[in-house]
């Protein structure tokens, strides 16, 4: 996964844009690219055209990086950069690499490094998220997932009704469902589902990224108002929505 050359740099990276220039342009090239490394929170990559000049920004864990990862990169951002599809082949090695244990690593702890993770409080005007995970965690785990920072969100939302942050070790429920018209097993169903990330971590496999195992939709079910609650979130998504809206 690291790379082991010595001698490779982001001069040697630079000729992988212009390779990728000469396949999608067929020989024409920019007459300057300027490549950098930027310290970025995130795993996170830019291109764009300056009066002609070409700037691309790498995130610095890349430093990091394998010529094969470094040629993969090249050929994604100058795809998107000209509005080609990127080859399927250099997709799939960008993901096994950035995807690789040793990688994953290195991002959290630069996440957590570089990152601040915004929170407000855990109890609400209609729920306490701190009662609600102490409950869940007794019944269902029998106390064993160790407890995270425990927050409503700043604003309302209706795509994600919550989120486990792994990096800041938190649980981030959507101020939305903090409603006296919410019914109380929804928002233990959305926390119930957020622990289970917990219990369950992200698993990769082949370059890919696996959320919701086979093993954690099996204990998702166990919930014991899982089909009222899912009911419950599908009947009310508009609601949800345009409450969110709302100014």
């Amino acid at each position: 996964m690291i790379n082991s050359s010595a001698d490779f740099d982001l001069t040697d990276a630079l000729e992988f844009y212009r390779e990728a220039f000469r396949v999608f342009k067929r020989s024409k090239v920019p007459a300057e690219i300027e490549l950098r490394y930027y310290p970025y929170v995130g795993v996170n990559h830019t291109i764009r055209i300056r009066e002609g000049k070409v700037l691309i920004r790498i995130s610095d864990l890349f430093e990091h990086a394998t010529p094969d990862a470094h040629r993969s990169l090249a050929f994604i951002l100058v795809a998107k950069l000209l509005g080609k599809k990127v080859p399927t082949g250099a997709r799939d090695s960008y993901r096994r690499f950035t995807n690789s244990d040793g990688f994953q690593k290195l991002a959290i702890e630069n996440k957590r490094r570089k990152g601040r993770k915004m929170t407000t409080s855990a109890k609400g005007q209609c729920f306490d998220l701190e009662h609600i995970f102490g409950k869940l965690n007794l019944v269902y785990f029998q106390s064993t997932i160790p407890k995270p920072v425990l927050t409503w969100s700043a604003r309302k939302t209706f795509r994600r009704l919550g989120h486990y942050d792994s990096t800041h070790q938190s649980i981030t429920i959507s101020r939305s469902l903090d409603d006296i018209n919410v019914p109380k097993f929804v928002v233990e169903y959305v926390v119930y589902h957020e622990m289970l990330h917990i219990k369950h971590p992200t698993k990769h496999l082949n370059g890919r990224r696996y959320n919701h195992t086979p093993e954690f939709k099996q204990d998702e079910e166990k919930f014991m108002y899982f089909d009222e609650a899912e009911a419950w979130i599908e009947a009310n998504a508009w609601k949800l929505k345009r409450n969110a809206k709302k100014k």
